[in-house]
């Protein structure tokens, strides 16, 4: 029996050269930037078996242009785009659905996510593993998931945590030690 080719195409924004993807049903993969298109398709081919270079249908190019408007700068909103996540599994399809609700400039963390789905605390590195395996960071926004208390946490994407904390600042999120407490004047 013979694999189905996976279409990709590997694109150019602002930030560097990103590659999608798809399937009948959807997005399969997504990559986020690197410097080079040959590092950004090492990198996606990684995970595709029988995959193809092809021109992107017209719903394809919409998101393309919605991660060219993102590392622009622009607020932008994925969660509208169809996704194929075949093959994963039922908790991480939950992750990814409630991660897809977090909107531009806001975060969560792995332990409120975990809650949202009914999960106890102890459901929190389940999340943190359903971000790591994420399988198209940015669409699903697993850079806004943060470790407990608002830390960083991880990020498995080229430049790791460095990159997501430039992608949270871009959307106008701030991550850093906490403010020091002012004293107050007494008279």
């Amino acid at each position: 029996m013979r694999q189905a080719v996976h279409p990709y195409h590997i694109f150019g924004t602002a930030a560097g050269f990103c590659g999608i993807a798809w399937s009948n049903s959807g997005i399969t993969r997504f990559q986020l930037p690197t410097k080079s298109a040959d590092a950004t398709e090492r990198l996606l081919r990684r995970r595709l078996t029988y995959a193809e270079p092809e021109i992107p249908p017209p719903r394809v190019e919409e998101v393309i242009a919605a991660v060219r408007r993102y590392f622009e700068g622009n607020e932008t909103d994925f969660s509208a785009f169809e996704l194929d996540l075949a093959g994963q599994d039922t908790f991480f399809r939950q992750v990814y659905a409630a991660a897809r609700k977090v909107p531009w400039g806001h975060t969560t963390t792995y332990g409120a996510l975990a809650k949202s789905l009914g999960a106890g605390p102890e459901a929190a590195r389940d999340v943190g593993q359903a971000m790591a395996r994420n399988p198209v960071a940015l669409i699903i926004p697993c850079h806004r998931v943060l470790a407990a208390g608002g830390k960083i946490g991880g990020f498995s994407a080229p430049g790791g945590s460095s990159t997501k904390l430039r992608m949270l600042e871009m959307e106008g999120v701030c991550i850093g030690p906490p403010e020091p407490a002012q004293q107050s004047l007494a008279f």
